[in-house]
């Protein structure tokens, strides 16, 4: 499989007024091309540093992170980051979230672009809806909507932290299936945090295990089932001795 995520040896340190901090301890791990990684760890042990890194906003202290074979700069266009909550704008319409993005980049003309976004929104049955407020939209709805703002950028890689966190159980069940459904058939590369092992499961192709701070990889899980989708992977007869397994590295 090809790599398009690197981190080699990737060290990084926290100042402050007195003393230094280590977050990140010669960090190894890869993503492939066109997968689905997960990180899970003990709370607090450094998954969200390794978001922030991958997406350019923090600078490793020693070690490189390559996207593609290159170095990840400051503010990386080619990576898109899905928050715990979906941030829209309330006296915006659904399409004028969606091409928020556009209009940051200033590239709200850009008529591939837009083409791209009315195309989202009618494949995954939002299109309807796009003249209405996000308030009108129940919770999956939104999140669909925040990927699809994402989307509309064409990254080559997606980071979402904890994305669903902020949904009820059921909603969360169906959001996955959802989120997971979009980024597969769109052919994305993507990496999620999450504290939540059974969606770790549910969802990736690979799990990278990392240690209590100063965060390294313990270990890392390849999954294979024969679902596929999240909420049939919960069902399968090896979900249990998977979960099993991460609960004993993370304890």
């Amino acid at each position: 499989m090809e790599k398009l995520l690197e981190f080699n040896n990737v060290n990084y340190f926290y100042q402050t007024k007195e003393s230094e901090v280590r977050a990140l301890n010669g960090v190894n791990f890869s993503v492939d091309k066109e997968s689905f990684s997960s990180l899970v760890g003990p709370s607090g042990c450094g998954k969200t540093t390794i978001l922030s890194l991958t997406a350019g906003l923090l600078t490793p202290s020693s070690g490189e992170i390559l996207l593609a074979g290159k170095p990840i700069e400051q503010n990386d266009e080619r990576i898109g980051y899905m928050f715990q909550r979906d941030h829209l704008f309330e006296w915006r319409s659904i399409w004028q979230n969606i091409i928020l993005g556009l209009e940051l980049k200033k590239m709200k003309k850009d008529e591939k672009k837009l083409a791209l976004a009315e195309e989202l929104l009618k494949k995954y049955d939002l299109y309807s809806f796009k003249n209405k407020k996000p308030r009108q939209l129940s919770g999956g709805m939104r999140q669909r909507v925040a990927l699809i703002r994402t989307l509309v950028l064409e990254p080559a890689l997606l980071l979402l932290d904890e994305p669903f966190s902020a949904l009820d159980f059921q909603t969360r069940l169906k959001v996955c299936d959802d989120v997971y459904e979009i980024i597969k058939s769109e052919k994305k590369t993507a990496l999620l945090v999450t504290h939540d092992i059974s969606e770790a499961l549910s969802m990736s192709d690979k799990i990278i295990i990392l240690t209590k701070r100063p965060a390294e990889v313990k270990t890392e899980l390849n999954l294979s089932f024969p679902q596929e989708t999240p909420l049939s992977k919960r069902e399968d007869p090896d979900f249990g001795n998977y979960f099993e397994m991460i609960w004993r590295n993370l304890v």
